[in-house]
């Protein structure tokens, strides 16, 4: 039977472990071929064969570092060397920074905001004009519930980089629907990935409720769904969804309050 994805590829940044490794073997189950990048190189091709194995289709692997600022164009030439059209984009790349602000060099952080928003914007940037001329595109940018609520103490960067994805994600949808493209913001809680055990925070972690938990392939299935209908912005999960309603309907000193009391339980400061 055909599939969805079928003549259509889609490239999965951060495609090794978590959310982009449950949005590869989505896509490639509903007929993508797939580009898969990342850094480590052995993840990418058990994964590249395992994909091709289960689904029937190609699986592609770049591996790329998207810290490094001439990354995306390095990709986007890949890309083009082997006649690789992108119709889905699924910017997915990033991690956590834990600690203070100045806790961390600058070169840190000037290395988190080249993956969190800089090489985002750029790959969208390099393969938005083809998605226009073939008149039809998907792109999802995971952003965070962390983007829509205010921030505590610790992460500095994280909430703020994402809020900046959520508000780009809108903008760039309102620009392109008319051309066929969708551009979706999706904003998950906490998911059960690598992401907490990476930042050294799993320990903290585990005073978080159950029910606050999502699991990864939930999280992109909800985010598939929600570029095709062309919503700009998606939140996982009821209870997120009533946790930024609360957030925005609460003043803003309790709301402050009520994030900077929870943060200390699971941020490092």
């Amino acid at each position: 039977m055909p599939r969805e994805g079928d003549g259509k590829t889609a490239l999965v940044t951060g495609a090794s472990a978590g959310i982009g490794q449950a949005f590869a073997e989505l896509l490639a189950a509903r007929g993508y071929a797939v580009v898969l990048t990342a850094r480590r190189r052995d993840r990418l091709e058990a994964l590249a064969q395992g994909l091709a194995d289960r689904h029937g289709v190609k699986a592609h692997i770049i591996v790329e570092d998207l810290a490094d600022p001439a990354a995306p164009a390095r990709l986007a030439d890949a890309l083009a060397a082997q006649s690789l059209s992108i119709d889905v984009l699924i910017n997915n790349a990033g991690y956590g920074l834990p600690g203070s602000y100045l806790k961390s060099p600058w070169a840190d952080h000037q290395r988190f905001i080249q993956v969190m928003t800089i090489a985002v914007c750029e790959l969208a940037y390099r393969l938005l004009p083809g998605m226009f001329e073939r008149g039809w595109g998907r792109i999802i940018n995971v952003a965070s519930v962390a983007g829509l609520v205010p921030s505590a103490a610790g992460h500095t960067m994280y909430g703020a980089s994402k809020a900046f994805l959520i508000r780009f994600s809108e903008s760039l949808h309102a620009e392109s629907r008319d051309r066929g493209v969708h551009v979706t913001a999706l904003c998950p809680g906490f998911t059960y990935t690598e992401f907490h055990d990476v930042l050294g925070t799993r320990q903290q972690m585990r005073g978080i409720p159950r029910f606050m938990w999502l699991r990864a392939d939930q999280v992109v299935r909800e985010g598939y769904e929600a570029v095709m209908r062309g919503e700009s912005v998606l939140i996982n999960g009821w209870t997120y969804r009533r946790l930024v309603w609360l957030a925005a309907a609460a003043p803003n000193v309790v709301t402050k309050w009520v994030t900077g009391r929870a943060g200390r339980s699971y941020r490092k400061t």
